[in-house]
């Protein structure tokens, strides 16, 4: 009887895993990217996402081997806690990983407004983006305040749609290629490959939902790595394509013009206007599925974070099907999409994921003995998404001379939110996972007290 149950609970397979990462990794990311990117790197962006997606394996590969040790639904926010301890840095990382998330899902909203934006007669303007923005972010509150049983269900659906929809674009575009435009000749410097990486790298943000899977995960010890590695092979391989395709059809000039759509843009060369529009069309799918997703993992690490003690008791109450947290949520990222410009969004929430995985992988150095993880590539992990963090944010500050002031105001809020959360409501994030040495001590230490 308990096998049955055991059997029927652990619903991920080897492939099963592969999809969800893939799914996960191929939603807005992309077709927010390409064009940003692109605009950095010119044609030498497929250099760039190759590297990307090696980065991203590195810090696959230590994800899952801390998944692998402490096989928790909370994914990276208990490998922090695992790593630095029930402490404050544990706890403002905790918070940070939090708002990276925000800024995500107003990177996410901003792409979907923009591309519902090319629809309209009078063309694309901030007003007629920022509104689709905020419009489609509130729709999905209202979902999730509701329940998303209907759009959960339409999730598998939309990944097909969208993986066949890149996947007919890129194979159809190599035939229309014009080999000029891909010549390193017109290429800008070399050292933009790696400044065009925090963002080659945030579009295969979503690797580590896999490990948020580990619980439902048959024989996780085989299953995580080998799922991991195929899902990001898998991504990796399709977007150096994508942007093989990209840049073989648009000259840079257009995509630095149309960087904000860039994707749908060069899908006119094979298929004409009805190709941008089908093309658009997708990246409102992907970007729509994009939000509803985020947005539920939002609440639920927000929802975590309260019960776990790392966020104010406002998070935990309930409004019909979901918490406070979702509105509260939903109001930070509203002056974000509004505020500031789709690249500025991408660019910052780019580099706060990178800098939650530096620390992530930092943290894994403390625990290698217990994990048994390589301790090289962990390394490699910390120096990519560290180096790529620093390279993004000496670009961007040429253009936005305010970007470290905006990280470090992120840094600094969480620092501040977990400080005043233990002083007045004595709150904090505890492990889930506790190992046998830890409760073997705390046994003893009753004992003694008794």
């Amino acid at each position: 009887m308990d096998k049955h149950k055991e059997s029927e609970v652990k619903v991920f397979g080897l492939w099963s895993a592969i999809f969800l990462g893939i799914g996960s990794m191929v939603g807005a990311g992309i077709f927010i990217v390409i064009g940003e990117a692109g605009a950095i790197a010119g044609n030498l962006v497929t250099v760039s996402f190759l590297i990307g997606g090696i980065i991203a394996l590195l810090c696959g590969y230590s994800l899952s081997k801390l998944a692998i040790r402490y096989p928790s639904r909370g994914g990276v926010i208990e490998y922090l806690v695992q790593s630095y301890g029930e402490g404050i840095l544990s706890g403002s990382l905790g918070v940070l990983f939090y708002f990276a998330q925000l800024v995500t899902l107003a990177a996410v909203s901003k792409s979907f407004g923009t591309y519902a934006a090319t629809y309209i007669n009078g063309g694309i303007t901030s007003l007629y983006a920022d509104f689709f923005a905020v419009a489609i972010l509130l729709f999905f509150v209202i979902i999730n305040l509701v329940g998303a049983a209907i759009v959960a269900k339409a999730e598998n659906i939309i990944v097909v749609i969208k993986l066949s929809a890149l996947i007919i674009f890129t194979i159809s575009s190599l035939f229309f290629i014009q080999p000029s435009n891909l010549v390193i000749d017109k290429a800008p410097s070399i050292v933009n490959i790696f400044y065009a990486l925090g963002l080659t790298f945030f579009a295969f943000q979503g690797f580590s939902v896999i490990t948020n899977s580990i619980e439902d995960m048959q024989n996780p010890k085989q299953t995580m790595l080998r799922s991991m590695f195929w899902a990001i092979g898998i991504v990796a391989v399709l977007y150096f394509m994508v942007a093989i395709a990209v840049f073989g059809n648009l000259s840079l000039s257009s995509i630095i013009h149309g960087k904000d759509f860039a994707l749908a843009e060069a899908a006119k060369p094979a298929f004409g206007e009805w190709g941008f529009k089908i093309m658009a069309a997708t990246a409102l799918l992907a970007t729509a599925s994009a939000i509803n997703a985020t947005l539920y993992a939002v609440t639920q690490i927000s929802y975590t974070l309260a019960k776990d003690g790392d966020l104010p008791d406002e998070y935990e109450r309930h409004i019909f099907h979901n918490t406070e947290g979702l509105i509260i949520s939903a109001l930070l990222i509203v002056p974000m999409i509004i505020f500031l410009n789709l690249g500025q969004i991408a660019t910052i929430a780019a580099i706060a994921v990178l800098l939650i995985q530096g620390f992530t992988h930092t943290g894994h150095l403390f625990k290698i003995e217990e994990t048994g993880a390589n301790r090289w590539w962990v390394f490699a992990a910390i120096i990519g998404s560290f180096g790529s963090a620093c390279f993004a944010i000496i670009y961007t500050s040429k253009s936005m001379p305010d970007i470290v002031y905006y990280i470090g105001g992120i840094f600094f809020l969480a620092f501040i939110f977990e400080v005043l959360l233990r002083l007045f409501n004595n709150r904090m994030v505890s492990k889930q996972i506790i190992s046998k040495l830890e409760t073997l001590e705390k046994n003893v230490l009753e004992k003694l007290k008794h």
